[in-house]
C-alpha cells in the first residue's frame, strides 16, 4: 500500500501484514524444526530419514482411529442428514458409487472399505 505522509508530500510504502508477519512465521517454523521438541516439551522421535533429512513422528501410530466397517446411507437418507453443499470424497466403479463425508474423514483420516470386491483405503 502506498500513502502520502502528511505535510511532506512524498509517497511512503507501508509494509503490509504479509511482509511483516510472514518472515517471522517462517523463522519460527525453522526454529521449531531445528529444536524437534513438541508443544508438550518432549523430544520428538525421528520416524525415518528422507534424502538425509529427519522426518519426525508427530503423533504415535494408532492415535487417529480408522473407520474399518463403514455404513452407507441411501441418497434420500443422506440428503436428510447432510447439507447440500457438504463436501464428500466420491468414487464410482461400474454401476456402484460411494461417497465418504469429508466431515467424517477430518476426524478419522482413513476409511478401510471393500468396493466392487477390491480393498480400498479412502484417506484424507
Amino acid at each position: 500500500m502506498v500513502r502520502t505522509e502528511p505535510g511532506r508530500g512524498r509517497a511512503v510504502q507501508e509494509r503490509g501484514f504479509v511482509s511483516r508477519v510472514l518472515p517471522l512465521g517462517a523463522l519460527l517454523c525453522i526454529a521449531a524444526g531445528l529444536n524437534a521438541v513438541s508443544a508438550e516439551g518432549r523430544e520428538m522421535k525421528i520416524a525415518f530419514e528422507h534424502d538425509g533429512d529427519p522426518v519426525y513422528e508427530v503423533i504415535p501410530p494408532g492415535r487417529i482411529p480408522a473407520i474399518d466397517e463403514p455404513r452407507f446411507l441411501s441418497g434420500e437418507e443422506a440428503a436428510a442428514q447432510m447439507a447440500p453443499e457438504e463436501p464428500v470424497f466420491g468414487i464410482t466403479m461400474g454401476d456402484e458409487a460411494r461417497a465418504y463425508s469429508l466431515w467424517q474423514l477430518d476426524r478419522h483420516e482413513i476409511v478401510n472399505d471393500r468396493f466392487g470386491g477390491v480393498g480400498l483405503a479412502a484417506t484424507w
